[in-house]
Parts: structure tokens; C-alpha cells; sequence
């Protein structure tokens, strides 16, 4: 978080803001402060969020944010339940809900500008599908479409060019070459003409083929306002099935209604589409007309200079000083009858953005619901094209479900029957096949011996014989032995399943219990294992603490170890100079001549040194 903030600090302290923050100065900033930074930002991305948010309503400011922030395809962290308390943080200026987003803005700034700047002309317009009907409607949200899309290519041709890298020599030659192929177009032409003009009739052939082209232009022509009358018969039919259903619903509603219940539908229609026309529309109205006034005015004043702006730079924080003034003497004045009045008047305001959103979202469920009408009348008219059958509603369908269901039911036995069938089959199939290998076995054997014994022949020739004789003994007896083999194989089966699952159960019982067991453990282990990782984790940070401590200790020491040792030194200096000192005054003092000569003050040297300090004193 840090880094976070220290990243948001030197990027505000930049150009363009300059707001020489510092961290403790962008810290202490209050929610309102805050909200004006990521406006300012916002502003730097989107000129048209240049606002002041003291001017607006919080409600008004946070939508305005959100909105520009999921065109710039900014992800909140968190999931759903997040998101609502993002907008929460968002209105209220909440810092570890602002400063995520400071922090991505000013990240990837220059990449934002270009996404703001396409996303300005690259949004589509979602007109509904009603008003497309109308032709002049449908003709300007086509051209709107063309537009987009030019502004598309437009744009990457744009950016091509830039990457490119193209020079101006480059475009020169390419001039020139261009040039050069118009020079040789026109010999060609020339030599055409001539080559023309000794053909017979070559003026009647020209005009010919000046006709044949002027057809084929007529044709595509002719092609293209065939499919817009193609076009506008299936708006028309369109249009036309739309009305039938709505006939068709308010008969129905007619019919199935009572007086009661139709009065009070028109009485809420009749309230709120007065609502609509005496309080949100003219609100609305007023509204475009004050914006329409505003940029009137700024249209017809003339070009303002850098000077100019200056001054109204500081006119406006002349303003805005006095603006604060006055409330910080209206908050000292705390007059208890404004402050109540002040609080019905944000109730007020409050009930009535509750009204007006509530409106907007009963308009929004009306256009849904006509909306999924028309797709449902949509849906029934392809099946009726399909099948020729009519959608089924109500107890029929309910009946339809339940037939669906015995019938699945029934399918579900019968594909199981089929399954069992299918294994049997295979389990026959298995045992032929082995007993084949085995009868060519003894076949093979057979042959050799009877190659060995000079009758080779015989026991194909016999078998032959026993195959004529005994085939219709054999075909009469196969079913019943066949039945008798596949239920004494099934005995034999189910007796070994049986077997099986007798000897088997004990050892499920053990496995459940041990199963059971090892969950058990597991979740020791799992708690044990958190346990171990939470108090390893305090330990680490109790053994970083004293190795911080123990170094800081160990710094203390050597410290105080060399100030020891210097002072030691210094002591001893002190104590030869003493020494030395003591001696002198007693060679001086003495009586004795030859110690009075051995002392430093009488020697030449020091005499000298003596006198020069002495001067220098």
C-alpha cells in the first residue's frame, strides 16, 4: 500500500497536475479532496469529466466515475457483493476504494487517453427497435453505422501510417512511379485509338459499348433500390406483425379483465405518464435548454488567449475562497432552524432522485417487456412457419410435460433392458471365440497326426459324414442347450455375485470406518497444521524483532567500545604531558644550575619555539 501511495504521489506531483503533494499532506486529504484528485485525473483522460464535484450531486458524480470507468474497462477487485460497496466507497471518497483506482489510472495513462478518445465515437447508439421503423429514423441510424465504421478504417490507417514509419522520399517515388504508369496509360490509349480508328465502324462500336456500360451501371443501380424496397416490405411486415400482437394482447386483456382491474391499470398509467410529462420532462427540457444556452454562449464568445484564461483562473479561486468563507460563517453560525431545514430539503431531494430513478427503471422494465413481446410473437410465428402447430400454453403443456416424462420413464427401462441384452451378447460372443481357438487347436493337432499315420483326409471326410447325419439333431437340440447353458451360466453368476458381496461386506464396513477415521485426521491435521503455521509465523516475527534488536545492541557496543579505547588513549597523553609538566616545574624551581639548564624553557630551541608562540599569542 506504500509503494501504492508513493507511486500516486510522485505521478500527482508531475506534469500536467503539479500538486506538490507529499505522503503525509495526500494522507491527511478528506473524501471531497479526494474525489476532486480523481476527477482532476479523470479529466486529464476525458476532458468532458473537467468538473467541479462541489457542483454536483454525489449520486450524480459517482455514476458519471463508474460510467467512464467501465468504458475504460477498469475491474474492481472482488466479486459481486464487492462491487456494491465499491460504489458505496466511490460516492463517499472511501481511500481503499480510491486509491486502487489512482493508482491504475495514472499507470497507464497514454493508453487510457486513446480508449477515452475512441470510446467517444466508437459507442454505439442503442435506438429501439420501434422507432427504427420509421424510414428517416432507420436512414440516419444507417449512416451513423457507415460513419462508425469509416472512422473505423479512418483510424487505423491512422495508426498504420504512424508505426509505418513512412519518409517523404519514399512518397516522392511512389509519386513519381505513379507518374511514370499514367505517361505509359496514355501512349496505350493513343496507340488504341490508332489501332481503332482503322477498324470499319469503330464510332458506331465506341458508342456501343458507351451504351453497354451505361446499362450495367443502370442495372446495379436498378439491383440496389430492389433490395431496399426488399428492405422496407420487411420492416413493413415486420411493423404489421408487431400491431397484430398488440391487438391481439388488448383483446385478450379486454376479454379476460374486469372494469375494476382496467381502471386501476389506466389510473397508474394516467399517474405516471403525468408524472413523466409535469415533473421529469420539463425538468429534462430545462435542463437541455440551460446546456443549449451555455454552449451558445460560448460559441459566440470570441477566442480567449492564455491571459484570459490566467484570469479566470483566478477569478474563479477568488470565488471559490469566498464560497468557503461563507460556509465555514454559516457552519459557526449553527443557526438550529437552517440546520432542520436543511435536513428536510436533503430528504426532499433524496425522495424525489428516489422518484425519478424508480420512474427510469419502470420505463426501462415497460421497453424490456415490449421488447421480449415482440421476440416471443417473433419465436411463435417461426415454429407456426416450422411445424404449422401453435405454441402450446397453459394446462396443455403441463399435460405435454407429463407425457414427456411417463414416456421417458418408459425409455429409460427399455434402453436398460437393451443394455443387459447387449452385455450378455458379448459375454456369448467371448466364449465363442474361445472355444474356436481352441477347436482349430485340436484341428492342427488332428492333421499332423494323421499326415504322420498316411490317412490324411479321414477325419474331415468323417465329420462330414457325422455333420450331414447329425445337422438336424443338432438344429433341433441347439435352442435347448443353449437355454440351459445361459441359465446355468446366470446361476453361476449370480451365485458368485452373491459370494462376492457376502465376503465383501465386512471389508466396506472396515473401509467406511477407516474412511471416516482419516477424515478425522485430516482435519486434525489441517488444524494442527494452521496451529503450527500461525505460531511459526509469530516466532519468525519475535525472532526478526531481536535480530534487529541484537544488531542495534551490537552497533551500541562497538560504538562505546571505541569511545573507550580513544578516551584510554587521550588519558595517557594527558598524564605524559602531566608528567612531563611536573617535571619541568621541578627542574625551574630547583636550586640546583645544571637541572635549571636541563629544563625546556632554558634550552635554545624551546627558547625560540617559546618565544614564537609567545608572538603568535
Amino acid at each position: 500500500m506504500s509503494d501504492q501511495i508513493k507511486f500516486i504521489v510522485d505521478s500527482l506531483n508531475k506534469e500536467p497536475f503539479k500538486k506538490n503533494y507529499n505522503l503525509i499532506t495526500f494522507d491527511s486529504l478528506g473524501p471531497m479532496q479526494l474525489l476532486q484528485v480523481l476527477n482532476d485525473v479523470l479529466a486529464e483522460i476525458d476532458p468532458k469529466q473537467d468538473v467541479d464535484i462541489r457542483e454536483e450531486m454525489p449520486e450524480q458524480t459517482a455514476k458519471r466515475m463508474l460510467n467512464l470507468l467501465g468504458i475504460l474497462k477498469y475491474k474492481p477487485p472482488g466479486n459481486a457483493t464487492d462491487m456494491s460497496t465499491f460504489r458505496q466507497g466511490l460516492v463517499i471518497g472511501s481511500k481503499p476504494v480510491i486509491y486502487p483506482v489512482l493508482h491504475w489510472l495514472l499507470q497507464r495513462s497514454n493508453e487510457l487517453k486513446k480508449r477515452a478518445y475512441l470510446a467517444r465515437f466508437l459507442i454505439k447508439l442503442e435506438v429501439p427497435s420501434e422507432f427504427l421503423q420509421d424510414e428517416t429514423v432507420a436512414d440516419t441510424n444507417k449512416q451513423y453505422e457507415e460513419l462508425m465504421e469509416a472512422f473505423k478504417t479512418l483510424h487505423k490507417e491512422c495508426e498504420q501510417l504512424k508505426t509505418s514509419g513512412f519518409s517523404t522520399a519514399e512518397i516522392r517515388r511512389d509519386i513519381n512511379a505513379m507518374e511514370e504508369e499514367k505517361d505509359q496509360l496514355m501512349k496505350r490509349v493513343e496507340r488504341l485509338k490508332k489501332r481503332v480508328e482503322t477498324v470499319q465502324n469503330h464510332q458506331r462500336m465506341l458508342k456501343i459499348a458507351r451504351q453497354l456500360r451505361v446499362e450495367k451501371e443502370r442495372e446495379e443501380f436498378l439491383a440496389q433500390q430492389k433490395q431496399e424496397q426488399k428492405n422496407q416490405l420487411f420492416h413493413a411486415v415486420q411493423r404489421l406483425q408487431r400491431v397484430q400482437n398488440q391487438l391481439k394482447s388488448m383483446r385478450h386483456a379486454a376479454a379476460d379483465a374486469k372494469p375494476e382491474s382496467l381502471m386501476k391499470r389506466l389510473e397508474e398509467e394516467i399517474k405516471f405518464n403525468s408524472y413523466m410529462v409535469t415533473e421529469k420532462f420539463p425538468k429534462e427540457l430545462e435542463s437541455k435548454k440551460k446546456e443549449l444556452h451555455f454552449l451558445q454562449k460560448v460559441v459566440t464568445e470570441p477566442a480567449m488567449g492564455h491571459s484570459d484564461l490566467l484570469e479566470l483562473k483566478s477569478k474563479v479561486n477568488e470565488i471559490n475562497t469566498e464560497i468557503n468563507q461563507l460556509i465555514e460563517k454559516k457552519m459557526m453560525r449553527n443557526e438550529p432552524i437552517e440546520g432542520k431545514l436543511s435536513l428536510y430539503r436533503q430528504q426532499a431531494s433524496i425522495i424525489s432522485r428516489k422518484k425519478e430513478a424508480k420512474a427510469e427503471e419502470l420505463q426501462e422494465t415497460k421497453e424490456k417487456l415490449a421488447s421480449l413481446e415482440r421476440e416471443v410473437s417473433v419465436k411463435t410465428n417461426q415454429t407456426r412457419e416450422f411445424d404449422g402447430t401453435e405454441v402450446l400454453k397453459g394446462d396443455e403443456f403441463k399435460r405435454y410435460v407429463s407425457k414427456l416424462r411417463s414416456k421417458s420413464t418408459v425409455f429409460k427401462k427399455k434402453h436398460q433392458i437393451i443394455a443387459e441384452f447387449k452385455a450378455e451378447f458379448g459375454l456369448l460372443q467371448r466364449t465363442e471365440e474361445l472355444l474356436k481357438q481352441r477347436q482349430e487347436t485340436i484341428q492342427h493337432q488332428l492333421r499332423t497326426i494323421e499326415e504322420k499315420k498316411g490317412v490324411s483326409g479321414y477325419s474331415y471326410t468323417q465329420e462330414e459324414l457325422e455333420r450331414v447325419s447329425a445337422l438336424k439333431s443338432e438344429v433341433d437340440e441347439m435352442k435347448g442347450r443353449t437355454l440351459d447353458d445361459m441359465s446355468e451360466m446366470v446361476k453361476k453368476l449370480n451365485s458368485l455375485v452373491s459370494e462376492k458381496k457376502s465376503a465383501l461386506a465386512p471389508v466396506i464396513k472396515e473401509l467406511r470406518q477407516l474412511r471416516q477415521k482419516c477424515q478425522e485426521l485430516t482435519q486434525e491435521c489441517d488444524e494442527k497444521k494452521a496451529q503450527y503455521d500461525s505460531c511459526a509465523a509469530g516466532l519468525e516475527s519475535n525472532r526478526s524483532k531481536l535480530e534487529q534488536e541484537v544488531r542495534g545492541l551490537r552497533e551500541e557496543c562497538l560504538q562505546e567500545e571505541s569511545r573507550y579505547h580513544y578516551t584510554n588513549c587521550v588519558i595517557k597523553n594527558l598524564e605524559v604531558q602531566l608528567r612531563r609538566a611536573t617535571d619541568e616545574m621541578k627542574a625551574y624551581v630547583s636550586s640546583d644550575q645544571q637541572e635549571k639548564r636541563r629544563a625546556i624553557r632554558n634550552s635554545g630551541k624551546s627558547k625560540r619555539l617559546y618565544e614564537k608562540v609567545m608572538v603568535q599569542i
